[in-house]
């Protein structure tokens, strides 16, 4: 199966294109990056740090993403949406891991789907998405009687804030309670903010060092506290996880899915 990267300089770009060289069935075709990146005309093997592989980074969307049979995208919400452009005309699936979309991007997604299967996860490992239907049963169970709070903390060159996988947690949680992280939300605290308001989920951000990523679901009732919690120690877990999508991907009907889906997760 031929796979074209985009966002291929970027840490998860480049954890891809190492887990590349370790599979039999997958290889790269095309390596994206946006205009006037430092590292166009590279050497993908090279940028990832390994032997040269014949691909060199490219910037030009339209006449790359044909080569392949599905695109792996963790770049920048602008870059994206070019990708997404090709790949609907081309009718290439794609599985997205870029953060940070606005609501009228996200909204382009959704109508792109309609033409194209795609996989769109802020987190792509195995093992948050398992967390995520434990999160879901844990917050059904327990009920609006206890609070939850989500803690996430990542490398501190990271753009978006919250993550997209502290976002999806929030989402679960209030899914879960019958409402919508847009309206219970609470993304701030300073000064005198009075108590906490019944209902309501903390996602609160820290950004330090090199972490590549830390999450804590912590539900507080009368006399007791439940922490859930997820530790990556390297990228290779989420290159992995995106690597397993890219090859489930292809062959689905036109959608939105994601890594619930790949991994038959789905919540109730």
């Amino acid at each position: 199966m031929n796979v074209v990267v985009a966002g291929a300089a970027g840490r998860m770009g480049r954890a891809i294109l190492a887990a590349l060289r370790l599979e039999t069935d997958l290889a790269l075709v095309a390596a994206l990056e946006r205009e006037g990146h430092p590292t166009l005309g590279q050497d993908a093997g090279t940028l990832a740090g390994g032997e040269p592989w014949g691909v060199v980074v490219d910037d030009r969307p339209k006449k790359t993403v044909s080569r392949g049979d599905v695109v792996i995208d963790f770049s920048h919400p602008t870059c994206t949406l070019m990708c997404i452009a090709t790949a609907r005309r081309e009718n290439k699936p794609m599985v997205i891991g870029t953060t940070g979309f606005s609501e009228g991007e996200n909204a382009l997604i959704q109508k792109a789907a309609r033409k194209i299967p795609i996989v769109l996860s802020p987190n792509m490992g195995i093992g948050v998405n398992v967390l995520y239907k434990l999160i879901a049963e844990a917050a059904a169970a327990l009920g609006p009687a206890y609070d939850a709070e989500i803690v996430e903390t990542h490398h501190r060159d990271k753009k978006d804030a919250p993550s997209g996988t502290a976002l999806r947690m929030g989402e679960v949680i209030a899914q879960a309670r019958g409402t919508t992280l847009a309206r219970v939300g609470r993304f701030a605290r300073h000064g005198v903010i009075g108590p906490r308001a019944d209902g309501e989920i903390g996602v609160m951000s820290l950004r330090a060092g090199d972490v590549v990523g830390a999450h804590t679901v912590l539900f507080a009732g009368p006399g007791e506290r439940i922490e859930l919690a997820h530790h990556a120690h390297s990228r290779d877990y989420f290159a992995r996880g995106a690597l397993r999508a890219a090859r489930w991907i292809v062959g689905q009907t036109p959608g939105c899915y994601t890594m619930m889906d790949v991994l038959n997760l789905q919540t109730k």
